[in-house]
């Protein structure tokens, strides 16, 4: 009976020690809102922070916070910072439409490069007033990728048979039991011929140029943020300080501005260890699907 106790005195210490460390890790490791300790609801001009960093998964929570910048009069401009080679078709266009929306509100939108902003990261940079980049920046990649894994001739050697029913032709196209035959590969290539051409009306409006002029740099190549200002694909070669600077000036911001994040929730120890995993699993569930992502 006092062996037991034993056990369930070190069971609670053991308990309490994962408490205390969590509680601990989540001081040392939380996200800062940079704001200042500001809330939006107070009044004077600010500058929305807006960050798009790795690849574009789930677009919902930043368009739910450029929704809040545009609905609050106290931001004058939105600054989109972009760090991202790109991600999912659909969540790259969500992502464009929130920020042309607050532009049509009379905010001032600035994108600002950081090391990346290719494929679906330019696509978003496209929504805004003006593109700024530094001279080193990898960006462009304009164009789109779809692929898929053919386990068939695996299966074959390990004796397993991987049996279909479907209701169209079409319907397995893709999957990862059988060689894709060349009726898939003209369907996917008409599928994803689509998404790219969706992607080089968007850089043509925004950047007014030609298809022409566009497809000739729409071969899904990257380039340096100097390249794609001499090729017009960006406005300003620049860093984070000239974008801000840019949106004071078009937003006509007297003094010094206040750049406001959006309020992120602490990061507990758990997240930490959990992100990656998180982050594969999500990959995973998402794919096969249209990227517009520079991928290496």
């Amino acid at each position: 009976m006092k062996r037991v106790s034993e056990y369930i005195m070190l069971g609670l210490l053991i308990f309490a020690g994962v408490i205390f460390f969590t509680a601990v890790a989540s001081l040392f490791f939380k996200n800062s809102d940079n704001s200042g300790g500001l809330s939006l609801s107070i009044s004077g001009d600010r500058i929305g922070l807006i960050e798009v960093k790795g690849v574009i998964l789930d677009s919902e929570p930043i368009v739910k916070n450029i929704k809040k910048f545009r609905e609050n009069a106290s931001i004058k401009g939105i600054l989109v910072r972009i760090d991202s080679p790109g991600g999912g078709v659909a969540a790259s266009q969500e992502i464009y439409e929130a920020l042309k929306k607050a532009r049509d509100a009379g905010k001032v939108v600035v994108a600002s490069m950081s090391s990346v902003a290719a494929s679906g990261g330019y696509y978003v940079a496209c929504a805004a007033d003006t593109i700024v980049a530094n001279p080193g920046t990898t960006t462009g990649s304009i164009g789109v990728i779809l692929n898929f894994f053919d386990f068939s001739e695996l299966l074959e050697k390990l004796g397993l048979r991987y049996n279909v029913v479907k209701s169209g032709r079409f319907k397995d196209a893709g999957s990862i039991g059988r060689p894709m035959t060349p009726e898939d590969k003209a369907y996917f290539q008409e599928f994803v011929n689509d998404a790219f051409e969706q992607f080089v009306a968007v850089v043509a409006e925004a950047r007014r140029m030609s298809r022409e002029e566009v497809l000739k740099l729409a071969d899904g190549r990257v380039y340096t943020g100097k390249q794609a200002f001499e090729n017009g694909l960006v406005d300003i070669l620049g860093t984070y300080e000239d974008a801000i600077d840019l949106i004071v000036e078009m937003a006509q911001i007297s003094g010094k501005p206040h750049i406001v994040r959006p309020t992120r929730r602490k990061t507990s120890v758990f997240d930490l260890l959990l992100s990656d995993v998180t982050e594969l699993v999500q990959s995973i569930q998402r794919w096969p699907v249209l990227r517009y992502q520079w991928v290496f």
